[in-house]
């Protein structure tokens, strides 16, 4: 009997003990019935899904009489995130020590009046990242927006309220400020559409810089013709030619980065092209190494005896990005933070932390960098040319998740949204639907002031390219609040992690059950023959990517796969087709020419 129960036994007649007793059964009763109530309150979806910080209501101006021309937004609702004065309101910068310390705003934004002018009517303000710093759009002070998409990931940011407000259909659209990607990246994870214009096509006075070389306007929309609209009334002095020519320049080197799913939109945006008129071939390059031999400044930021190859290029050149938006951060606020510093509750953010306390040893050579990015790309896209990448690289981050995944994500998605970023241009990102319950996206680039024109042809050819894409990508019901995915995901997830600990067997153990689920997803074979072959099981991983190809007849990664197979089974001149498919698919897969090349000498 333990010393607990001796104690209790030998005093039972006390009622001293009892009142104890009955005081700490109560007191354990009240914590856990407090828990249960924090976890229902945790697990209860957010009002509006958490997306606005405040609500109010800002009407539009009245229509002029004629013959002055009708407001091209009436009827039209509208949010701003937490950066955009309001007169007679605090601007909060996300951050409730700024809002305290601060004083209403004398004048309403630029950019919030030419919207009220034209006819829209503004609903609030939404939550954002603390000083327009971050990715993921969490927000420690007013809570993470829920992603209506795609409950289980975060909504991307720093503009992260204002995508939420509009992909859960609470306004017609919605504007935040885009430096780093905060409004291309929270569009492609909230599956909307988002547009970064030209550097300076739109005001930003009224609106607090994070960093002023790389700060934009941006706006978010359901509908790409409100996208146009928006576009039209903002970018009042862009005149560029919008009927010209079109040519379609798909960078091959980055959708070899990005899952399967992003890379089948060549096929989807290619085969809605032929169609169309005023549209010419489309054009592949490697955008890597177009970018080494054009920008030579960023030779000077190699990372020790790193060479500047392949993509390592754009993680130098998100490096730069990065390292200019801290120098002007710590500029505009290093003497706020620091008076502040003891005041902020739970400290100040790394990204602010990161920025106030950075040394700059050559900023020239951070502002060369984008002066000759600007040039490089003008060159490239003059004449009608419009760049495709993948809006991001990988699979949506997940709330809480662990800091390697994060630094990963946010690696890859700096890299993509550092083009932009870095050589001023403005860059639209568009959603294609789903597949394995994510939302799939693309991006097009069109040169600095070229932005009325890189709208009209989303408006010109969106329909056709939705078209093409819902034969391609996988449709989802509405969102589940709770996050819920299929089984057979779920398995093929736990296959891909075993797979990363080089747990062979287990991970061919969890695609086995994700089959036997669903025997209809050419991944799942796909990936168990990648196991497979580890385990030198090479006439199984051979039937699995025969039947992968069977069900997609464009599965890059399962020929190349199949070819490996039949090499290792001596079968070079089977292999050798298969590669030669891989490479017809993609012409700039470096892994497919070289398993050519090692073939052929096999053979000769």
């Amino acid at each position: 009997m333990s010393q607990s129960l001796n104690l209790i036994k030998q005093h039972a007649s006390n009622p001293k003990l009892w009142l104890i007793v009955g005081i700490g059964l109560a007191g354990g009763i009240a914590v856990l019935s407090e828990t249960r109530r924090r976890r229902r309150r945790r697990n209860t979806p957010k009002q509006d899904f958490g997306a606005f910080i405040e609500r109010f209501e800002l009407l539009p101006f009245p229509q002029l009489p004629p013959p002055s021309a009708k407001q091209m937004l009436s009827s039209l609702t509208f949010a701003i995130s937490d950066v955009f004065d309001i007169k007679g309101y605090v601007t909060g910068f996300g951050n409730p020590l700024w809002k305290r310390t601060h004083e209403e705003a004398e004048k309403t934004a630029v950019v919030v009046t030419a919207l009220l002018f034209n006819g829209a009517t503004c609903v609030g303000k939404t939550v954002m990242d603390e000083f327009s710093f971050g990715f993921s759009g969490e927000n420690k002070y007013y809570g993470t927006p829920t992603n209506p998409k795609m409950p289980s990931c975060v909504p991307g940011g720093s503009s992260s309220g204002s995508a939420v407000a509009v992909a859960a259909g609470l306004v017609d659209f919605a504007i935040g400020t885009d430096t780093t990607g905060c409004v291309r990246i929270p569009a492609s994870l909230c599956g909307i559409f988002g547009f970064r214009p030209s550097h300076g096509a739109v005001s930003t006075i009224g609106v607090f810089p994070n960093a002023q070389s790389l700060d934009t306007i941006g706006w978010f929309a359901r509908d790409p013709t409100i996208l146009h609209r928006v576009g039209h009334v903002l970018l009042q002095s862009n005149s560029v030619d919008t009927k010209r020519s079109r040519c379609i320049v798909f960078a091959d080197d980055l959708f070899q980065l990005s899952k399967d799913a992003t890379q089948k939109t060549i096929h989807v945006i290619s085969k809605t092209i032929e169609s169309m008129s005023g549209y010419q071939a489309p054009k592949h390059m490697n955008l890597c190494e177009y970018i080494v031999s054009k920008v030579p400044s960023l030779r000077l930021h190699e990372q020790s005896a790193h060479q500047q190859n392949g993509t390592s290029i754009l993680k130098t050149l998100s490096s730069v990005m990065l390292s200019l938006q801290r120098y002007e951060f710590k500029a505009n606020y290093e003497e706020w933070v620091k008076s502040v510093k003891h005041r902020l509750r739970g400290g100040v953010p790394n990204n602010v932390i990161k920025a106030i306390s950075a040394t700059h040893d050559n900023i020239k050579a951070l502002y060369k960098v984008r002066t000759e990015m600007r040039g490089a790309l003008q060159s490239l896209l003059k004449d009608g040319g419009i760049l495709v990448i993948p809006s991001v690289a990988d699979i949506p981050l997940k709330l809480n998740a662990k800091k390697s995944f994060c630094s990963e994500f946010n690696d890859k998605t700096f890299a993509l949204s550092s083009i932009a970023s870095m050589s001023g241009c403005c860059q639209v990102t568009i959603p294609l639907g789903y597949h394995d319950d994510c939302c799939i996206s693309v991006s097009f680039i069109s040169p600095h002031g070229t932005d009325k024109f890189l709208l009209d042809t989303i408006l010109d050819m969106y329909a056709s390219l939705q078209k093409q894409a819902s034969s391609g990508f996988h449709s989802i019901p509405l969102p589940n609040i709770n996050g819920n995915r299929e089984p057979s995901e779920l398995l093929k997830d736990k296959g891909n992690a075993a797979f990363k600990e080089k747990k062979w067997d287990k991970a061919v153990s969890y695609y086995t059950e994700a089959i036997e689920l669903n025997g209809t997803n050419a991944t799942y074979y796909c990936n168990r023959a990648a196991a497979l072959l580890k385990l030198g099981c090479f006439q199984l991983a051979e039937e699995d990517c025969s039947k992968a190809i069977l069900l997609d007849k464009k599965n890059v990664k399962a020929y190349l796969r199949r070819g490996t197979a039949r090499e290792s089974l001596r079968q070079y001149k089977e292999a050798l087709e298969d590669f030669k498919h891989a490479l017809v698919l993609e012409p700039q897969n470096k892994d497919a020419s070289f398993a050519e090349r090692r073939v052929k000498k096999l053979m000769s």
